[in-house]
């Protein structure tokens, strides 16, 4: 009988991207409206998955806002964090995952998330190898970096619903811009 490998989890959290070359490693999340771009250079042996709450732009980021919540953050850093390992930008392939619309009454944020990363990606020129994008559930995601498969779960209204209000957490208090003033 063959004895599978022990698999090393790693959970990647909303604002996060995690780059591995290990081959043991599979990477998870859970998405509601957020969207996850996993990326890999097959030839190097190098991929990671990013986990984003909004698109987000230069704008928006030079605001002062939390950059870890953009997509336009968290693409550079993925990408950027693979080339440091070796990746070569021409080889790299993705695949995009959630963007739910988790809210009927809300504006369709998770739309906007997925058109996002896939104008990010082809502007880029990544070629997208799979998606899956929209629906009303969020997913459990889990990826495996070196391989590039994936596999997703829908979650039951209730699950998503509590991803939902995971999304939805407030940011965290930025510092204030060193130009400020304040006055007593």
């Amino acid at each position: 009988m063959i004895q599978e490998a022990a698999v090393k989890r790693l959970h990647v959290i909303q604002g996060e991207f995690k780059v591995v070359s290990d081959p043991d490693v599979v990477l998870s999340t859970i998405l509601g409206s957020c969207v996850s771009a996993c990326m890999r250079d097959p030839v190097a042996g190098v991929g990671g998955m990013n986990h984003f709450l909004l698109p987000g732009s230069a704008e928006a980021m030079a605001s002062g806002g939390d950059a870890t919540r953009y997509g336009v953050h968290l693409m550079e850093l993925l990408i950027n964090g693979l080339l440091k390992k070796g990746a070569r930008r021409e080889r790299l392939e993705a695949k995009i995952f959630g963007g739910a619309k988790t809210i009927a009454r809300f504006s369709n944020v998770g739309e906007q998330n997925a058109l996002f990363a896939r104008q990010f990606l082809m502007d880029e020129r990544i070629q997208i190898v799979g998606e899956s994008t929209g629906g009303e559930h969020g997913r459990k995601l889990e990826y495996w970096p070196l391989s590039g498969r994936a596999r997703q779960y829908a979650l039951t209204g209730v699950e998503t619903q509590k991803t939902v209000a995971l999304e939805q957490r407030p940011a965290p208090v930025s510092r204030p811009v060193e130009n400020t003033i304040e006055f007593f």
